[in-house]
């Protein structure tokens, strides 16, 4: 349909023009920025490449990555591509150090080694980290991230030895909540070739078009 093209089009390039330097001229190969980081098409297609051979000869990872259980933290979304579910969680590594900053916590890196040795003993840190979508060199990021979460959620009150405590609850809708107005804060815009960043989901999602609405009139 002509006119869904056209809207589709002119969408592609206001998102692409958000991606511009201060100069005005767009950054060529920017996949996602996230408020003055930069994350490179080259990085996210090189990250999934290697992700795509280590995730195929890891037979424990695939088997995490099909089971609902999946210890995978929340944050690495559900996205509905490979490249998506990347971007997805290098974009939430970078969410996660800022509501640290915003709770008034510092993560060590002796937390950071707690949080590694529990997901090796909840099926391999490594192979968690594939089944989260991740090459194994960004295991200890995916770990940070876990101690990252905990941390806050201990600074809120949460009991971490008792995740039924009503505070433990309270605690993770108050991560939550915290998470999202913080990536909503962070203006970070994606590459339209991959979607656009949902902060109430956590995740990259696809860019979806609609020309009108039953219920707009349009």
């Amino acid at each position: 349909m002509p006119g869904k093209s056209v809207k589709a089009a002119v969408a592609a390039v206001l998102a692409a023009a958000a991606l511009a330097g201060c100069g005005g001229s767009p950054k060529v190969g920017t996949a996602a920025l996230v408020g003055d980081d930069r994350i490179t098409v080259t990085t996210l297609s090189q990250t999934v490449r290697d992700w795509r051979v280590q995730f195929r000869s890891d037979p424990a990872a695939n088997e995490l990555r099909a089971n609902p259980a999946n210890p995978a933290p929340q944050v690495a979304g559900d996205s509905e591509s490979d490249l998506q579910g990347a971007l997805t969680l290098l974009i939430n590594f970078r969410v996660a150090d800022q509501v640290a900053r915003r709770a008034g916590v510092e993560v060590t890196g002796g937390q950071v080694d707690g949080a590694l040795q529990a997901l090796d003993h909840q099926g391999g840190a490594q192979s968690i980290t594939l089944a989260s979508g991740l090459p194994r060199a960004h295991s200890r990021d995916l770990a940070r991230l876990v101690a990252t979460q905990l941390a806050v959620m201990q600074r809120f009150g949460a009991d971490l030895n008792n995740r039924l405590n009503p505070a433990t609850e309270q605690a993770g809708r108050q991560w939550n909540e915290l998470f999202q107005r913080t990536a909503a804060g962070m203006h970070i815009k994606v590459n339209p070739r991959y979607g656009h960043y949902d902060p109430a989901k956590f995740e990259v999602a696809p860019i979806v078009y609609r020309l009108s609405s039953p219920d707009s009139g349009i």
